[in-house]
């Protein structure tokens, strides 16, 4: 077999592979027996097809198919032989294939880069210090009992916050509009879900009474005939309920696994999984200004059909979330939407790899059955989740996967700069970029004249 490699760019190469006629005719003359032996043609006894006979049937279709396999093995003992590490399937050109005659063809394809880590020392890094206060308790307690809050309802004039019931009607010009009507519609009054003005036309009437809304639709709505256009609503109120939140008491901690201990077991649980949430949320802003940082100083090149393989992922992934379990074609979604962090993401895959591969670390043993134990006592039965993930090779090599991460992370900051810093624990949960917009919504309003300038 004959090999020359071209360097095309950076990452691709192209090789051409020569295999001798020598090397084809065996094997598809042994191809030709055994199909002769096994051949059943009309005219001929079965076992007894002359060998002739199938060659001039068959022998063209033998020879590629012969020819087929020969380049699938010659191209990996190719490579092996190259010592080139593929980043993707090849692409195969200039094939020639002839009866008695050398095959050759082409392979093109994209290698794997060579990634040097870059120096972090220069890479500051800010890391939260917080913690669960009793206010923040008192906070999460009121959020979990306003998340299951139930209307009744009341005899008064509606307001804002309460949830009503209405039949409406939209006209313009005098003419109903599609869209512009409904019955026993359920609204919260202040929940924005209508146009502006149509919420606070309600505030104050009573069940049973009826108005007309003189409103206007915004310019920029959805529906370009009613863009900025004038309508009137005819609304009648048919019932006003308002909140009611659930009693802290046994039936309401049940709702959150405590069958015992009342409401002193039930904030203990509760500022567990606080502190839980906030120890992952310092760990994730660390690792994310790691990576980033790590990003900064190492250059790579990024090969396409990694990229293109991590699009093919992520579109999936998306089809399946917002999907509802039907079956999409995921050209649907345009490769675009994913090409910028499908890219960052096989960078920093690359990048890592090189980080484990140079300071050879291995996933502790100890932390990967600690993060197994840790996910599976939230299940009512933790050895059957145990057992799985170490009798399924996929799932373990998973949790082993993040395991190496965190020790990554945690090798990378003994080489730069951390920072610790105080913060609340709202602060500290929520997410950096998150938090970056509120700032700069904060600063814009601020700087926005007052109506007695």
């Amino acid at each position: 077999m004959q090999i020359t490699v071209e360097s095309v760019s950076a990452l691709e190469r192209k090789m051409h592979i020569v295999v001798p006629a020598d090397e084809i005719t065996p094997k598809v003359e042994d191809r030709i027996k055994q199909a002769a032996s096994q051949a059943r043609i009309k005219g001929f006894r079965p076992g007894k097809v002359p060998v002739r006979e199938v060659r001039r049937r068959f022998g063209e279709g033998i020879l590629q198919e012969v020819s087929s396999e020969v380049m699938q093995q010659s191209y990996s003992d190719a490579i092996t032989q190259e010592t080139l590490t593929p980043a993707g399937m090849p692409r195969i050109d200039d094939v020639v294939i002839e009866s008695g005659k050398d095959l050759s063809f082409s392979a093109t394809f994209e290698v794997m880069p060579d990634v040097i880590p870059g120096d972090v020392s220069s890479i500051a890094v800010t890391k939260p210090s917080a913690s669960v206060t009793e206010s923040d308790l008192n906070d999460m307690v009121d959020k979990l009992r306003e998340q299951r809050k139930q209307y009744v309802e009341v005899e008064r004039a509606a307001a804002m916050d309460d949830q009503v019931t209405i039949d409406y009607e939209g006209s313009k010009d005098g003419e109903v509009f599609e869209g512009g009507t409904g019955s026993d519609q359920k609204l919260v009054l202040g929940s924005g879900s209508m146009i502006p003005g149509f919420e606070d036309g309600i505030v104050g009437m009573a069940v049973g009474e009826e108005r007309s809304l003189d409103l206007t639709f915004p310019e920029a709505y959805h529906a370009e005939a009613l863009a900025g256009a004038s309508v009137v609503f005819k609304v009648a109120l048919k019932a006003v309920a308002e909140t009611t939140l659930p009693e802290l008491n046994e039936d309401f901690f049940k709702l959150f696994n405590v069958e015992e201990g009342g409401e002193p077991a039930f904030r203990a649980e509760v500022q567990k999984n606080m502190e839980k949430e906030l120890q992952s949320a310092i760990e994730n802003r660390v690792k994310g200004q790691v990576m980033d940082g790590l990003l900064e100083v190492t250059e790579v090149d990024v090969p396409k059909a990694l990229v293109d393989d991590e699009c093919s992922r992520m579109r999936q992934n998306m089809l399946q979330q917002f999907g509802g379990g039907q079956q999409f074609d995921e050209n649907m979604l345009p490769k675009e939407l994913f090409a910028e962090e499908a890219e960052k993401r096989v960078r920093l895959g690359l990048i890592v790899n090189a980080v484990i591969e140079k300071e050879s670390i291995e996933a502790d043993a100890d932390r990967v059955k600690s993060k197994i134990d840790d996910i599976a006592s939230s299940y009512e039965q933790p050895e059957q989740l145990i057992n799985y993930y170490y009798s399924n090779e996929q799932a373990l090599s998973q949790v082993q996967g993040l395991v190496l991460e965190e020790q990554v992370v945690e090798r990378l900051l003994e080489k730069m700069s951390v920072e610790t810093v105080e913060m609340s624990y709202q602060e500290a949960i929520q997410p950096p970029q998150q938090k970056a917009d509120a700032e700069e919504e904060a600063e814009a309003s601020e700087e926005e004249p007052k109506a007695s300038d």
